[in-house]
């Protein structure tokens, strides 16, 4: 299991229903194909989703992943986080008004499809640092020593050393 193509993207979105999205997302995307969607006001950056994806694709390949499917592992890196729930709480689809990291793997261009359901925003991908630091707990005297994105890019890689 490889990456061939990695492409994210931004998005507003209002979600009626959980399950009718990941529905909707599922008959865009062809077997093998992955589109993950995430909270972006959890995500630092690019390289947060680079890193915790790349993280995701290397623990299944050694056979450490904690999930048992690859688009959960990769909500759980790029969380941080060994629990599936703390996860999801922290980059899951909530129902209401969200914005959206779109994490295309291995895929078509999705692009049009997914702006005909959300609408298309990078700016969302613009990190928030004072909720970044609330929602993975970040102290004030970390943030001084490092930028957000390599505190979270740290924590990512400390998933696979404390494993």
């Amino acid at each position: 299991m490889e990456i061939d193509n990695l492409k994210i993207l931004g998005f507003n979105a209002t979600v009626s229903s959980v399950g009718e999205t990941l529905s909707q997302i599922d008959n865009i995307k062809e077997d093998g194909e992955i589109i993950q969607l995430l909270n972006a006001d959890a995500i630092a950056g690019k390289s947060h989703v680079v890193h915790g994806v790349n993280q995701a694709f290397l623990a299944f390949g050694r056979g450490e992943n904690l999930a048992k499917d690859i688009s959960v592992e990769i909500v759980l890196r790029c969380s941080a986080q060994r629990q599936i729930s703390k996860a999801f709480d922290i980059l899951g689809l909530k129902e209401g008004n969200m914005n959206l990291c779109a994490v295309l793997i291995n895929c078509n261009d999705y692009t049009s499809e997914l702006s005909s359901i959300f609408t298309l925003d990078d700016s969302v991908l613009i990190s928030d640092d004072e909720k970044l630091m609330e929602i993975y707990k970040i102290s004030d005297i970390e943030a001084e020593n490092m930028s957000l994105e390599d505190i979270i890019i740290d924590r990512i890689t400390r998933l696979t050393v404390d494993y």
